[in-house]
């Protein structure tokens, strides 16, 4: 059997606009009157579906497309590709089963069942990939990255054990219970989703260990500062002096390394994407400013009043959490999906990705006012209302992308 990333990402496609839907509907109960569905069901599933069935889902299947051109063809020590296909399967039954129990209980028998299972299966496809990465030529520069995005997705998993031990026990406390949160987010968004997604571009892109030192030495200061970087969504606790100053050198070391990369890839690999579509140039472009522009929030909010101030009010969060999980990841995994031919682009889907990245751009930039006016208490008329708007903008979007991509393509005959 071999491995059909195209039938696999067209499920990341409908997800991705499940996913919208909900926000959409979110944004209609803040706006409006809807009586029906609590909301923190609804976000508790937005969430969870998000992780799994949109972006963990997607980053699997695109790191098998990986082994599939990469892995080298033994005898006797081919791919299972038929593990894969079951891997994938199991993680869309739990991401689906999410979707639907969190809406109906909260966090309650069903779904947490579910949740658990999903963890189980991404420590089964870690375990598989991180095996099979063995057949991929040692050259590869993206092997430390897949292998770095593992292993922070393993360790994610203690946060969620923390939270359902605190469940288990009634021992809930504000601050543990935050802590616990932010643990796993931090290593889901700056871990399991940065060094996959990493992984996937260095190899687009081409880039060997052997071409310069500085690319293993951008590794290793991500790596390296990912795991204090965790602290930096806990500066509202009391923490101790070394551990501040470790943090804030992580934040350092982040912002120093991107840069870095960033300015190498420009001088180096500018014209890989002159022959691409205008809208998938733009589209990378707007991913790099979006995570220069996360980087150095990160860095300001090492300043003890703009971390009160952030934590303090929830339009920040909600903007900082889109502004990775919109603007950097989807964006990213849209990019280097129809960079890569998976499906074919017609004018409808250049269209559709771009109303998409419109209505994330403008979602970030009313959060942004919202947030910045809420620091001095005032209020923004008409706000609810236009992120409300601009949600179905993004509904709109993936609808028309998701819609002519899974939509078979009729190819006239060549005469």
């Amino acid at each position: 059997m071999t491995f059909n990333a195209k039938f696999w990402l067209k499920f990341s496609l409908l997800n991705l606009l499940i996913v919208a839907l909900l926000g959409l509907l979110m944004r209609y109960k803040i706006g409006f009157e809807f009586p029906f569905l609590n909301q923190k069901n609804l976000q508790h599933s937005h969430s969870h579906f998000a992780f799994a069935g949109w972006i963990s889902h997607t980053l699997m299947v695109l790191m098998v497309g990986f082994l599939e051109k990469k892995g080298k063809r033994e005898k006797g020590k081919g791919i299972r590709w038929t593990n894969y296909n079951k891997i994938l399967l199991a993680n869309l039954i739990c991401a689906y089963g999410m979707l639907v129990f969190f809406i109906v209980q909260g966090y309650g028998a069903f779904s947490i069942a579910f949740s658990t299972a999903s963890i189980v299966v991404s420590y089964v496809f870690g375990y598989r990939y991180w095996k099979d990465l063995k057949l991929v030529d040692a050259t590869s520069f993206s092997i430390p990255w897949f292998k770095g995005a593992i292993f922070f997705n393993v360790i994610s998993s203690l946060g969620t054990f923390a939270l359902a031990y605190m469940m288990a026990t009634q021992n809930l406390h504000q601050n543990e219970y935050l802590a616990s949160i932010y643990y796993y987010l931090h290593f889901q968004y700056n871990g399991w989703f940065f060094f996959a997604c990493m992984g996937l571009l260095v190899y687009f892109l081409d880039l060997k260990a052997t071409d310069s030192p500085l690319y293993t030495k951008v590794f290793w200061l991500f790596f390296i500062a990912c795991i204090p970087a965790y602290f930096l969504s806990t500066l509202w606790l009391d923490l101790p002096l070394w551990i501040y100053i470790l943090t804030v050198m992580a934040a350092f070391l982040q912002v120093f390394a991107w840069f870095l990369f960033l300015l190498r890839v420009i001088k180096t690999k500018k014209t890989v994407f002159e022959n691409y579509p205008f809208f998938l140039r733009y589209i990378i472009v707007f991913v790099a400013l979006a995570f220069s522009v996360k980087l150095l929030l990160q860095l300001g909010s090492t300043v003890p009043a703009l971390s009160q101030l952030a934590f303090g009010f929830r339009p920040i969060v909600i903007a900082y959490l889109h502004l990775v999980l919109l603007a950097v990841i989807s964006l990213f995994l849209l990019f280097y999906i129809y960079i890569n031919h998976f499906f074919f682009i017609r004018k409808s889907i250049k269209f559709g990705i771009t109303l998409f990245s419109v209505g994330v751009f403008l979602n970030e930039l009313v959060l942004a006012v919202q947030g910045v006016a809420s620091f001095s208490y005032t209020l923004i008329p008409w706000v609810n209302e236009s992120l409300f708007v601009i949600s179905a903008l993004m509904v709109s979007g993936i609808a028309i992308t998701a819609f002519y991509s899974i939509k078979k393509v009729e190819i006239p005959a060549v005469l």
